[in-house]
């Protein structure tokens, strides 16, 4: 197979939070717009695939669901994780002769795996490693990036991997690194982070991105990956990586699930993100619904300190409760009829979120989001037409499908 035959690869890496995601849906939106044939491949470290669900809100992907592969439960850098990623970008290539792949990574995803994965491919070009690192927690917790090679050497002098590791390891191995969330941080120290995430290599082109605002033709500009810039990194990182590779759970990193049919109470759901979200819970995000606001299914999206509340559509309970909901009697029995087979007290609606953090501090923070649930009693008043508090802000960012 000659060059101009290989499918072009583009590896979108970055550490939880970062906004691969946004800029993932941005590409995959902007490809219908150009007409161009992408397929895509989504990493979740999470059973519950939220990353595969917020891609599919996609026109593009709601409408072609075969562009898409999702590779959950494992990292995609695992042993497990290479060999599903071998079998769906082949089935992609297969099925769909895409024009460009284009692979989003969980957070806790190492570099080199995939990059060792692609050199050795025939039918598909790696022409980029993509890193996104977020500027408002580098300034947060590590002094604008000042912090992050002090620390790393810290963990080199006492045998010890972690989380920093992970950061400074992907910003090595990246061929072009992009700086997100900077609208947020004072732009005088934004050049700060720059020179001090460009000195873990110099050898990547640094640029700005706002809210996933990428043009998709840019990227059949980009050279293929040099692999030659990596090569000495490689060879000393092998031996460890290959340990880390048969772990599910690399750089202390737990997960924790939280599955219920019960609405979030708004109030405590406030006083609990307030006082035990700390640095050490670096994401959690899935779909949920609270007391105050029963018709509509949220998305949750927290990283680091922040979290955005998204409406992502209403549920199919609440539309059948709505009188006025202007659906044919057809319809409504085709919902009810769909809603029998929810196994839930509330029809479809119910509560899918995934936390991820320090292993010392995921199921404390865990445990704390369990408390926010009604209780039996709350659900009671609840039904007899009781109100609770809401706190939180009533202009919720929408989803938008473009």
């Amino acid at each position: 197979m000659t060059n101009r035959e290989r499918i072009p690869v583009v590896i979108l890496n970055g550490f939880l939070g970062s906004g691969k995601t946004t800029l993932f849906r941005n590409l995959i939106n902007q490809s219908k717009a150009k007409d161009i044939s992408l397929s895509a491949i989504v990493n979740d470290m999470s059973e519950l695939d939220v990353d595969g669900e917020i891609l599919g809100l996609s026109n593009v992907v709601e409408n072609d669901s075969d562009i898409l592969e999702s590779i959950s439960s494992c990292v995609l850098s695992s042993e497990k994780g290479i060999t599903q990623l071998n079998e769906s970008i082949h089935r992609l290539r297969i099925n769909q002769s895409p024009d460009i792949i284009v692979i989003e990574t969980s957070g806790s995803c190492h570099p080199m795996p995939l990059i060792e994965y692609f050199k050795s491919q025939l039918e598909f070009k790696l022409i980029g490693v993509l890193v996104l690192v977020d500027s408002l927690m580098l300034s947060h917790d590590f002094n604008y990036g000042q912090m992050l090679i002090p620390l790393f050497k810290k963990n080199l002098s006492e045998n010890k991997r972690d989380t920093i590791n992970l950061m400074v390891e992907q910003i090595m191995f990246c061929s072009h690194l992009f700086l997100t969330k900077s609208d947020r941080i004072e732009k005088s120290r934004l050049s700060d982070i720059a020179t001090h995430i460009q000195s873990i290599n110099p050898k990547a082109s640094v640029h700005n991105v706002l809210f996933g605002r990428l043009d998709i033709q840019s990227l059949f500009e980009l050279s293929e990956y040099n692999y030659s810039n990596v090569a000495q990194l490689i060879n000393e990182l092998r031996p460890v990586l290959k340990l880390e590779q048969v772990t599910e759970r690399p750089f202390g990193l737990g997960t924790k699930v939280i599955k219920d049919d019960r609405p979030f109470h708004p109030e405590r759901l406030w006083d609990v993100c307030h006082n035990y979200l700390g640095k050490h819970i670096y994401r959690s995000k899935g779909f949920f619904w609270m007391a105050s606001r029963r018709k509509y299914s949220l998305l949750w999206n927290q990283a680091a300190g922040g979290i955005s509340l998204e409406l992502i559509g209403t549920w199919k309970a609440a539309v059948v409760e709505d009188k006025n909901n202007g659906l044919l009697d057809q319809e409504i029995a085709l919902l009810k009829e769909q809603l029998l087979e929810e196994k839930g007290r509330f029809g479809d609606r119910h509560c899918d979120l995934t936390v991820i953090g320090d292993l010392s501090h995921v199921d404390i923070f865990a445990d704390k989001l369990k408390s926010c649930f009604l209780t039996n009693d709350e659900i009671d008043l609840w039904n007899n037409g009781y109100e609770f508090r809401d706190p939180w802000p009533q202009k919720i960012v929408t989803l938008k499908k473009e």
